[in-house]
């Protein structure tokens, strides 16, 4: 009998060892995972450029088209408004998902195009954003999936076929970002405040639902929010632009939702192959009163499933 509960005992003891074993190794390995996760040197070496942590453990970078110099209904559009490229990562099991928006000049499509199909970079769509503007600008969504470090090999080489500025700019200084617009009357009418950067204020608004492509969740950061920008143009006007992101049902009540507030859409597409739910982006632009544009493209958020974190402004 004690014969037997000694062999007992000896292996509740074996079997306790090796679930502490196990423990140990699961904490180093989530711990690899976690610092392989957070690890975005080597994309920051391939890109020259340090990216910004955004929500949903995604890295994005951005590359503004300051060598352009567009207008748009006599407007000139700054870099945060209309113009900005960017690439944003995010880790999956094996490597990682990428996803951006490259901004270019109409003779640089074809070879940065090419560069991009050769790296292993797909493009998901091609397209206007806006109406009139000159010289005329493209809008190229692209995708990829594998070694994040070689996506963005990929991607600077391909930038290099375009004029977009390579260098890191300077970091600005540490200074309160300021704008002609009264910021908080914009914000109570969209329901969602946003942030001024560049002499912009923009304005980020998710939507309710998941977002997958894949079979991964595509976070808000990564292009799956509407965007609204205000660029101020004077006396308590500004230039509005952006994207609604939608569903098929909510297209034609935004439409109407705008058109009666006096703004423009500009361009209604899609910016992914193989998403779901399927989902729509309609540009948009209008230049008048700006807490006056702001009610209107709420009553467009109010057709959609979206979140916003305020009361609707009365008109």
């Amino acid at each position: 009998m004690q014969t037997d509960q000694r062999v007992a005992r000896l292996s509740r003891l074996a079997a306790g060892a090796t679930l502490a074993t196990a423990l140990v190794s699961g904490l180093a390995a989530g711990q690899q995972t976690s610092s392989k996760s957070s690890d975005w040197s080597a994309v920051d070496q391939a890109l020259g450029r340090k990216g910004a942590a955004q929500p949903g453990d995604v890295m994005k970078y951005s590359f503004p088209r300051s060598d352009l110099q567009v207008t748009v209904n006599g407007v000139q559009v700054k870099p945060g408004f209309a113009l900005g490229s960017w690439i944003a990562f995010k880790r999956t099991t094996a490597s990682a998902m990428m996803m951006g928006d490259l901004v270019l000049a109409e003779d640089e499509v074809a070879p940065v195009m090419r560069v991009l199909q050769q790296g292993g970079v797909e493009q998901t769509a091609l397209h206007n954003h806006v109406l009139g503007e000159t010289p005329r600008v493209m809008y190229m969504h692209v995708m990829g999936h594998g070694d994040p470090a070689k996506l963005a090999q990929a991607v600077r080489t391909a930038l290099g076929e375009s004029r977009t500025p390579i260098e890191a700019p300077a970091a600005p200084a540490a200074a309160a970002p300021t704008i002609d617009l009264d910021t908080a009357v914009v914000a109570r009418a969209l329901g969602t405040s946003g942030k001024v950067n560049g002499g912009v204020y923009q304005v980020s608004i998710p939507r309710r639902e998941r977002v997958t492509d894949h079979g991964m969740e595509v976070p808000p950061s990564m292009g799956v929010a509407t965007a609204i920008n205000f660029q101020p143009t004077g006396g308590g006007k500004a230039a509005i632009t952006g994207d609604f992101v939608m569903i098929a049902s909510e297209v034609n009540p935004v439409i109407r939702a705008l058109e009666q507030h006096g703004i423009t859409p500009t361009a209604l597409h899609s910016h992914m192959l193989t998403e779901s739910p399927r989902l729509f982006f309609m540009h948009f632009w209008a230049n008048d009163d700006a807490a006056t544009l702001a009610k209107g493209l709420r009553a467009a958020l109010d057709q959609m499933a979206v979140k916003t974190s305020a009361k609707r402004a009365t008109r």
